[in-house]
């Protein structure tokens, strides 16, 4: 579908496009994800009959805009979470000549890398809605509404949102990039793990984590780690420590809430121990999904790191 000529072939004729190829209809959401009743519940709202005044983007893209809905779709979430630290990467996802305010036809398009080409993926803004809310990811802004129409361009590739109902990280972080990806186990982890974590980091990869536990998807832990869940790796830094130097990892869980309990979480004792400006410019106390750990715990409670680029 050809995005330009669509949209202007609406506003020549004043409609919003309804996109046939990817229709309101169970057969989008896919048979299996929710039971028949509920199915035949699901309603379909366009952005302009939720908000007085949406937006695609407000004050750029960030991690912290995005909200995971009933969807299992952690591992896509996790992969876009990085997206938005990487903003070489993130322009040809989601390209700017689009938005609410200016030649608005009620369509949108995005781009995703599949089998060596960049595929333009062409929706109208019609989304799901279950018992009045989001079946899908949702915005931590009311108004801005970039996560889910991105999600259902995906949805449009894989050809529901059932199929975005589980599956692969490091499948999602190559069809955002086009880029080539490593998988490392935490279980028998590389001797140079801390030097391959701060490499990557400078090198601005992509990076993204996940627990095991495929029976137990979603279970949370005592220590406030989800079992069967994918996270996203948003930093990692060495600071001083005490009287030494401690190697710290940051990541964000795509629920927008729930974090880690353990040592170095937004309220452990061990941040007394840093400097006060150090400890200013890394930590936000908040329940946002973010959190600190140290190198050990990371080990100890995730099983596989993902790491992917432009290129080897």
């Amino acid at each position: 579908q050809d995005f330009n000529r669509l949209r202007a072939f609406c506003l020549n004729q004043g409609l919003l496009f309804e996109d046939a190829t990817f229709p309101t209809h169970v057969s989008s959401i896919g048979p299996n994800l929710l039971l028949e009743d509920k199915l035949r519940q699901i309603q379909w709202k366009r952005p302009i009959e939720l908000q007085k005044n949406p937006y695609l983007i407000m004050d750029g893209v960030s991690r912290f805009d995005i909200i995971q809905g009933e969807l299992g779709d952690c591992w896509l979430l996790a992969a876009l979470g990085s997206l938005t630290l990487q903003k070489q990467f993130l322009a040809k996802v989601l390209p700017q000549d689009q938005g609410f305010q200016d030649d608005y036809a009620g369509i949108f398009h995005f781009r995703f890398w599949q089998y060596g080409d960049w595929v333009d993926v062409v929706i109208d803004d019609r989304l799901p809605f279950l018992n009045g809310r989001y079946l899908s990811v949702h915005p931590r802004a009311s108004n801005e509404f970039w996560p889910c129409l991105l999600e259902k361009a995906y949805a449009k590739l894989r050809g529901s949102y059932q199929n975005l109902h589980g599956g692969y990280l490091s499948d999602a972080l190559v069809d955002l990039t086009g880029g080539v990806q490593v998988q490392l186990s935490l279980k028998d982890p590389p001797a140079d793990l801390e030097e391959i974590l701060k490499a990557a980091d400078k090198s601005q990869c992509l990076m993204g984590c996940s627990t095991s536990g495929q029976m137990r998807r979603n279970i949370e832990l005592r220590n406030g780690i989800v079992q069967g869940h994918a996270y996203t790796v948003t930093g990692t830094v060495k600071i001083r420590y005490k009287n030494g130097w401690k190697h710290i990892i940051r990541i964000w869980n795509p629920w927008g809430h729930g974090e880690w309990k353990g040592p170095w979480s937004d309220n452990s004792p061990q941040w007394d121990h840093v400097e006060p400006k150090c400890r200013e410019a890394l930590l936000r106390n908040k329940d946002d999904g973010e959190f600190w750990m140290s190198c050990e715990s990371f080990q100890e409670q995730f099983s596989w790191l993902y790491i992917c680029n432009g290129t080897p």
